[in-house]
């Protein structure tokens, strides 16, 4: 019976555990499948799934049971149930490493270049946006919501800023809604728009250019400090 610490847990264990066995599995449900006598890992998650690798593929198992589904271990063989009744028949006929790992909990994927972190970049390099510019804060709110940067250019004016990876029409007329409303605060106006991303399709170009936002595109490599280095015609 798998075990945390010294205390056996029912089911499945709390932490990771993997297992290199020469083993055959029989996979009895709707459907029948069988693989033969084999190397293979095996990995029991602490969500209860355990899945069938072989060393051939880089992520696709052989074979695996989704959770919830019941883990028994008697000498020789795994039997996982699922509720539905499927069963996943592991035959161990040598078990050549038996692991277990506490990895904590994940704080999730955490994309290269996405939105939040270009508004992180260009707040921390206001001048990208235009010579001159400083940053007077970030997530400056609205009635209707927050703009990405509010800025002053060289000439102490107000710019709203909306930070987009991909700039299409809709990130335009997000910031024509906040212009409009910065408009009316005397404090403020008259404010200016800028429209920043890394790309920025055609006709969202021309929507901005007509309601007299300036569109910028953002090199995020160069913001991040690197620097290709293979040549280029033009």
């Amino acid at each position: 019976m798998p075990r945390d610490g010294d205390r056996p847990v029912l089911g499945y264990p709390r932490r990771v555990r993997l297992v290199i066995a020469k083993c055959s599995v029989d996979y009895v449900g709707r459907l029948s499948a069988h693989l033969p006598l084999a190397t293979r890992l095996l990995m029991v998650k602490a969500d209860g799934s355990v899945s069938i690798h072989a060393d051939d593929r880089a992520y696709k198992p052989l074979n695996w049971m989704s959770p919830p589904c019941r883990l028994e271990e008697a000498p020789g063989v795994w039997r996982v149930v699922n509720k539905a009744g499927e069963e996943l028949r592991i035959n161990l006929e040598e078990i050549l490493q038996d692991t277990s790992y506490e990895l904590g909990v994940d704080p999730g994927l955490r994309k290269d270049g996405v939105e939040a972190h270009l508004q992180e970049l260009l707040a921390a390099n206001p001048e990208t946006l235009g010579e001159g510019f400083t940053l007077v804060r970030r997530e400056y709110m609205t009635a209707i919501g927050p703009v990405d940067l509010l800025c002053r250019d060289a000439n102490s004016g107000a710019v709203a800023v909306e930070v987009k990876r991909r700039g299409e029409i809709d990130g335009v007329e997000q910031l024509t809604r906040y212009l409009e409303l910065m408009n009316r605060d005397p404090l403020l106006a008259p404010v200016t728009g800028v429209f920043a991303a890394q790309e920025i399709k055609p006709q969202a170009r021309v929507l901005a250019t007509d309601r007299g936002i300036r569109c910028v595109v953002v090199d995020y490599d160069r913001l991040r400090g690197i620097v290709r280095d293979e040549l280029t015609l033009f």
